[in-house]
């Protein structure tokens, strides 16, 4: 599990948790134990993902169910068997590579040959499209979470456009008389999108 995602939890309308994985699961059993009678659905707020848990039994019960949850647990990658001895204690996994004479010589050229260059090449792409990518996931979450919390509001239409075309000043405008705490996550959600392209625009983004 991701320790530095966030989740938020909605009853109805109303946000009643907003924090870690294991306190907004609790705090959802809690209430649903209670007898929470309104619809109630949990978040993660850097994707916009609506996520549904097992809630049965003991609250140590909920928890160490969670590490085996399918959105925690994701089944290995195809072709992501590994190919020759590699160095598995490293996380090190051999596979096979076609590039043309002329790659193969630069890279046995490069300081700790080819297998060292060919890695650090592919960590300088990830971190300078990690970025980007960040900011895009980011307004996505925004548009995921409209699509099942205000869907049926007055002035959705106009405020999915206003939010696709990144136009945080009118959505704000827009979305105004919505219930509040579903609307100052939407805004809460627009500004962090808003914040990582800034970063990506300056190149103070990872």
């Amino acid at each position: 599990m991701d320790s530095d995602k966030t989740y938020t939890a909605f009853a109805g309308t109303e946000r009643i948790a907003a924090g870690s994985l294991e306190d907004v699961v609790l705090r959802v059993k809690g209430c649903l134990d209670g007898g929470e009678s309104r619809s109630v659905l949990v978040f993660e707020d850097q994707t916009g993902a609506q996520i549904d848990f097992d809630l049965r039994g003991t609250p140590d019960e909920v928890l160490a169910r969670l590490p085996s949850h399918p959105r925690f647990s994701p089944a290995e990658a195809p072709g992501a068997t590994r190919i020759g001895p590699g160095r598995p204690k490293l996380g090190v996994v051999c596979r096979e590579v076609s590039l043309l004479p002329r790659h193969w010589s630069w890279l046995e050229q490069q300081p700790g040959g080819a297998s060292v260059a060919l890695r650090k090449l592919v960590e300088d792409a990830r971190k300078r499209g990690h970025g980007k990518e960040r900011a895009r996931v980011a307004w996505e979450a925004a548009g995921k979470f409209m699509w099942v919390m205000a869907g049926n509001l007055s002035g959705f239409e106009e405020a999915s456009r206003a939010l696709y075309a990144k136009d945080q000043a009118r959505l704000v405008g827009l979305i105004r008389d919505w219930p509040e705490d579903v609307r100052s996550h939407v805004e809460r959600l627009v500004g962090e999108s808003t914040r990582l392209e800034t970063e990506v625009r300056d190149g103070t983004g990872g």
